[in-house]
Formats: C-alpha cells, structure tokens, sequence
C-alpha cells in the first residue's frame, strides 16, 4: 500500500565503475570534498550491509551534481545500479501537487482558507465529515481530520497491479469516505494520503485539465524534469532504467517493482530520478517554482513535537544542527523510500533505499554530512 513516511522523522550523474554486491562506486567533482562524499558514502555502505538491496545518493551543490550507489540493483543477477536511476518517489509526490496548487493560489484561483466545498460541492461528505467545514489549508496541511484511503485492501497497488485493476480519484475518494472522520478540521496534524487525492481532484476541477497535463506544463517542462512523469493507469513498469525495489514479505524478500500507478496518483505515483528531484526542490527553495509569497506559506508549520521539524504545505522543513534549513519530502511506495531536499544555499541530496532498512538509519547525520559545511 502506500505508506506515509520513509526512514526518516525529521538520481542524476552517473558514477564512474560500477556497483556490485561487494564493491561501491563513487564520483567526485572538484566542488565536492572527498571527506564529505567518503561520509555519505560510508553511511550508505553501512545501510547496505544491514541487509538493503541498494541505494542511490544524488548530491548537488554549486551547480555540480555526484551520484553515490552501494549495493545491487537487481539481487537475482546482481547487475549494478543504472545510470541515472528512475525511481517511484511515493509521497515526495506530493511536493508537486502542492506547488501547482499554489501557483493556482498566486492566480487568484484558489484561496487556501476558503472551504473545500466551494470548490468541490457536495463531494467531500460523510461520517464527521463535512466539506463546509474543512478549508484547503486544513488538507494541504494535514490537518483535515479526513479518513485514510490507502491502507484499505482495495488500494493496494501491489495486488491491483497483479489483478490488473485500475482505480479513479472518484472511486478512491469514494473508499476513503466509507470510513468516518479521524478528528476535526483543524484540531491536529495527521499524514493522510487522501489529502492530496482531493489535491490533485483540485488541480482538475480549477484547470479543466488532466493532473498530468498540468504536472508536465507547470513543472516538468519549465524546470527540465526529463527524467519525471506521470505513468499512466494500468502502466506497471518504470520507463528507464531503474533499480528493482523489493518487500519484506514475513522473511521473504520479493520484488516489488510493478505497482498500479492510478492508486496513489497525486498523492504518490511519479517516477523521477535524484537529479530532477535535486532540481525540483532547488528551484522550489529558491523562488523559480511558487512566488515568494506562496512559498513563505508553504513553509509554515506547526511544530511537530521537534521545533527544528515539522510540515508546511505539501513540504517538511527541517532544520539540521548545523544551522541549515532544508525543504524536501520522504515517499515511500513498495519497493522504493527516497528523502530528498534542498537548501536556499545551492545544496540538494535525495536518497534512495530499494528495500525498507529493517532499523532506522540515523538520517539527520546523513543529512549533515550531505549538506553542511564540514
């Protein structure tokens, strides 16, 4: 099913050589220090050797970009991981949803403290829940009270895609309704995947136009996201050439790497690779995706127990001990659980896992290591 979260609370240039089981690969360009790459590149080989298939770190600073891979791509042959790796992205999804919302917000054709039900009458109801009371803030936040979609058997993607079914916003909507309210609007935060379900039903009902359209003319085209889509529904596999994810299946470990794409949809379908992530969210940190305006809103949130920490709009914003401030997202979807975010200073990383660690890796000091000065 779609999950809420990677391994973390709180791609891309090609390495030279090759990744297998028993040896790393590592590239480094003259803005990088080889102290700092051999960090990341140690915490990742660590990661591997507890038992992950692999992983990919995509790492951008001054316009210059290292990839960093330890582990196999493909644990039956052993092949290394693929140049410029595609990826699933799971929830990091929804960083691109917000932001063509809120380009909508800047146009004037969306206000984020109207109710939803301006927008979509009638169509966000059921037990507790009522559209009226809920405002686009509240979904965009997390802090709808709305049931969970994902997590229902019908929407798992892994056993839709072996029963080849498809599934409409309409129809997911629709199981997400079944369930009542979790809380009140407003009266806490709660990670809920159909959020941003509603989110992308927005972005159709305000345009008139597909979410994939407006995926590909707002950002991928603008931004030079070559290596980004949309799959289409009933489109199983990955386009390029990708690691296969894989599960823990009670003790067995099975390839996870066809899921039906039409079930997370904007809330976690796209495919991307570390490089375009790291693009995304430099671009977003620094002004060339939302207006500023629209982006000081994105990053306003509530604390989340940790001050340094919590969701804004579609984003985390977290704040490493190093003093940097960092807006990105986690997505986790079978097979594949990617971090990526970005500094205003001109720093990016995503990370990729294509296998779930079975403890939880000490991501801030990865993250430290990626992004700060040392």
């Amino acid at each position: 099913m779609l999950t809420t979260a990677v391994v973390v609370s709180a791609a891309s240039v090609l390495p030279t050589g090759c990744a297998t089981s028993s040896e790393r690969s590592l590239t480094q360009p003259a803005t990088f220090t080889p102290g700092r790459d051999a960090a990341v590149q140690s915490e990742i080989d660590k990661i591997v050797d507890s038992g992950v298939t692999g992983i990919t770190a995509t790492l951008t600073a001054d316009g210059h970009t290292t990839t960093l891979t330890s582990g196999v791509g493909n644990r039956d042959t052993g092949e290394p991981m693929p140049e410029n790796s595609q990826v699933r992205i799971g929830s990091i999804t929804k960083s691109f949803t917000a932001s063509i919302l809120m380009q909508l917000n800047s146009e004037g054709r969306l206000y984020l403290d109207d109710p939803i039900d301006r927008y979509l009458p009638g169509l966000i109801s059921g037990e507790g829940v009522d559209g009226r009371n809920i405002t686009v803030r509240h979904i965009l936040q997390h802090r709808s009270g709305l049931p969970e979609f994902s997590g229902d058997p019908r929407t798992d993607e892994l056993k839709a895609a072996a029963e080849h079914r498809t599934m409409t916003p309409s129809e997911a909507l629709a199981v997400a309704l079944e369930y009542p309210a979790q809380f009140p609007p407003g009266a806490q935060y709660k990670y809920t995947n159909t959020n941003y379900l509603i989110g992308g039903i927005l972005i159709e009902t305000i345009t008139g136009n597909s979410y994939a359209d407006e995926l590909t003319t707002r950002l991928l085209k603008p931004l030079g996201l070559n290596d980004t889509y949309l799959p289409a529904p009933g489109e199983l596999g990955i386009r390029g050439p990708h690691p296969h994810g894989y599960e823990n299946d009670n003790g067995v470990v099975t390839d996870a790497s066809r899921i039906e794409p039409s079930i997370p949809w904007a809330a976690g379908a796209i495919v991307s690779t570390g490089a375009d992530l790291n693009t995304f969210y430099l671009g977003l940190a620094n002004g060339k995706v939302v207006e500023s305006a629209q982006l000081v809103q994105m990053q306003q949130f509530t604390p989340n127990g940790d001050r340094r920490t919590g969701y804004g709009i579609g984003i985390n914003v977290t704040d490493l001990p190093c003093g940097a401030r960092l807006i990105g997202h986690t997505g986790a979807i079978p097979g594949y659980y990617t971090i990526s975010a970005a500094t205003t200073e001109g720093r990016a990383v995503s990370i990729t896992f294509t296998q779930a660690p079975e403890a939880q890796p000490d991501i801030v000091t990865l993250l430290t290591y990626a992004l700060c000065d040392h």
